[in-house]
């Protein structure tokens, strides 16, 4: 028993895409239910709840914070490392023909 869309009109086309998006949100949220509830057996059974493991802890081997090594001579409040992506301001700086070693604090 199923649908053969080719035979329906635009307006019940459009009433089905309607239903089918409402039954979509439906559908996530009673998946996002039952993720959380499963989520809550499992760390249960280590002792914990979820508000104790998403809170602001201090983890391990996380790396610490790089001293900054340029600084935005327009903003002094702008610092990068030297590492990962460059902030817009060193890359508009040498745009304009700044040399980065000109941005070294």
């Amino acid at each position: 028993m199923g649908i053969n869309l080719e035979e329906m009109s635009r307006k019940e086309l459009l009433a089905l895409r309607n239903d089918i998006d409402k039954a979509l949100v439906s559908a996530e949220k009673r998946d996002r239910q039952d993720a959380l509830k499963a989520a809550e057996k499992a760390v249960a059974e280590f002792g914990f709840s979820l508000s104790e493991l998403s809170t602001d802890a201090p983890r391990s081997g996380k790396a610490p914070k790089t001293k900054a090594k340029y600084r935005n001579p327009s903003n002094p409040d702008q610092t990068w490392s030297g590492r990962g992506r460059k902030p817009q301001w060193v890359h508009d700086a040498l745009k304009a023909g700044a040399d980065i070693s000109k941005l070294e604090i």
